[in-house]
């Protein structure tokens, strides 16, 4: 007979997301949100201000601010810099991750991670994008 006080181990499902994450909005929320609901424990690697550089992309807000803002959320248990494109095996094999979660505009760019775990795309929220965030906001203050 089992001991009824004994909890059974259940290993935490890990899941990982990436993306700059700058100028937080309802399709930031809707994406974490979603990859949360698929495990127990959510990283978040966010663009560091030397990758987005690399990237030629510019962030309103800086790494440790984005990070910050990112930490309060309920949803996000974890975050780390992203410094390289090529770093995504070795954040997945470190962190033990389970599921590789990422928008559907991404869609067979990380297919490669199937050997190392789970690949999700998930579709985006409709009509919400940072670009088009920042796109209205200098139309107001051109």
């Amino acid at each position: 007979m089992k001991n009824q006080n004994v909890r059974e181990f259940k290993p935490k499902r890990k899941v990982i997301t990436y993306g700059t994450f700058d100028l937080l909005h309802m399709g930031h929320i809707n994406i974490l949100r979603r990859a949360k609901e698929r495990g127990d424990y959510l990283v978040v690697a966010v663009s560091s201000d030397e990758f987005n550089k690399l990237k030629h992309k510019e962030a309103y807000y800086s790494y440790e601010d984005r990070k910050a803002i990112l930490e309060a959320i309920k949803y996000v248990d974890e975050v780390i810099p992203e410094h390289n494109w090529g770093q995504k095996v070795k954040d997945v094999q470190k962190h033990d991750i389970d599921v590789f979660v990422m928008g559907d505009d991404w869609k067979g760019e990380f297919d490669f991670l199937k050997e190392y775990c789970e690949v999700v795309y998930l579709a985006r929220t409709s009509g919400v994008s940072t670009t088009k965030t920042k796109q209205e906001l200098s139309k107001q203050h051109g």
